[in-house]
């Protein structure tokens, strides 16, 4: 029997053979779906293996508590916040969801312990770690809490490094990923690290934007995927109307990598719309380069400048609309932000998508198997 939310994904079910047979095939597709992700969801707690990547100043309360009323898992962007507005966050989202959601924190936070303590007075029951290798005080001080640690990996080794420090999940992020970005593709990534780590769930992020894709990465071994970017439009979302619009009409090429003109200066890649505000950071990279060369500047206080160039301007062009010269992050996935749509319609999408390339697969499948069996009758006959 079909339930009213298996119709949902199985348009076309009515009297007729064909629409029977394709409603069957898709509710077979959905099964399989839950199956593909059925391990991850059951990790996070939440109905579908979707995690909303942490976006400073964009994953707050609204859009985190209405990812995770739309069935996938909400986490908060911690960022730099201190400990008592990280607790005021948590507070406000725990007022719009009764659904579980995590808490993203930089591992380099200089009040990184004291931030773990409020997830802990708060009950948050995963705390994802960013940045740098977690310190083994963290590991314990959140493993001490009852949450569950996950924490990215940017190579295969490191994946296992950290299931031995005790994460209880891992999270690979490619370089088409929106903001601080590492040297290798999801792709790569997942074929790397997918056949390996089995000890515990691995979500894949990284330039996901439709639900064909999250089939394939469950397919290949996930347990589940982040995505950021797509949620960025959603109508939950407090990113100004102007950051909103630069999304909408940018295309996969527009989102690039921070250039480092010397290697004697180090930029953290950031992939980010280009903009007024890119092209600038190139002169400023030029002239405080030629000031270190004529000596008027110290190695130190030239990298300094460099690196306080994008200071402000993530919040600038996420809350005050400055899309000429603010920090544009986005992922390469942006090109498949089309309209703005609310938070639930979005994942309801992501499913459908994922289920009609499952479908459509069983098909083919079908379709194999009938030539193959007609081939031997004939050969038989």
């Amino acid at each position: 029997m079909i339930s009213d939310a298996d119709r949902r994904i199985a348009p076309g079910s009515g009297s007729d053979g064909a629409g029977a047979h394709d409603a069957a095939a898709r509710l077979r597709a959905r099964r399989r779906l839950d199956r593909l992700w059925r391990r991850g969801a059951e990790f996070l707690g939440s109905d579908l293996a979707i995690m909303g990547g942490a976006m400073t100043w964009v994953s707050e309360r609204g859009l985190v508590a209405a990812i995770s009323n739309g069935g996938g898992f909400g986490v908060i962007a911690c960022g730099s916040m201190n400990p008592a507005q990280l607790d005021a966050e948590i507070v406000a989202t725990l007022a719009l969801t009764d659904r579980p959601f995590g808490v993203n924190l930089i591992t380099l936070h200089p009040q990184l312990l004291e931030l773990i303590d409020v997830c802990a007075a708060r009950r948050v029951g995963h705390i994802v770690l960013a940045g740098a290798l977690p310190t083994a005080a963290a590991v314990a001080r959140i493993k001490g809490s009852r949450a569950k640690l996950l924490c990215f990996a940017p190579a295969l080794v490191i994946a296992k490094r950290l299931v031995r420090m005790g994460a209880d999940a891992i999270v690979i992020e490619g370089m088409e990923a929106g903001g601080h970005i590492g040297p290798v593709a999801t792709s790569v990534l997942a074929q790397e690290i997918l056949p390996h780590i089995r000890e515990v769930p691995v979500f894949v992020a990284g330039g996901i934007g439709r639900g064909e894709a999250i089939a394939s990465y469950l397919e290949m071994g996930a347990g589940g995927v982040q995505l950021g970017t797509r949620f960025v439009c959603a109508h939950e979302s407090i990113a100004h109307p102007r950051f909103k619009q630069a999304f909408l009409r940018a295309g996969a090429r527009d989102a690039v990598p921070s250039v480092q003109l010397d290697p004697r200066f180090p930029v953290i890649p950031v992939r980010a719309l280009a903009n007024d505000g890119t092209r600038k950071f190139q002169e400023l990279q030029r002239e405080v380069i030629d000031r270190y060369s004529r000596g008027e500047l110290s190695q130190k206080d030239a990298q300094l400048e460099i690196e306080h160039f994008w200071a402000g301007a993530l919040r600038r062009a996420v809350i005050d609309g400055d899309v000429e010269t603010g920090s544009m992050m986005a992922g390469q996935s942006v090109g498949m932000v089309t309209r703005e749509q609310s938070t639930r319609e979005i994942l309801d999408e992501l499913v459908e998508q994922a289920v009609s390339a499952l479908a459509a697969r069983e098909a083919e499948d079908d379709d194999d198997g009938r030539a193959d069996r007609d081939g031997r009758s004939r050969a038989g006959a």
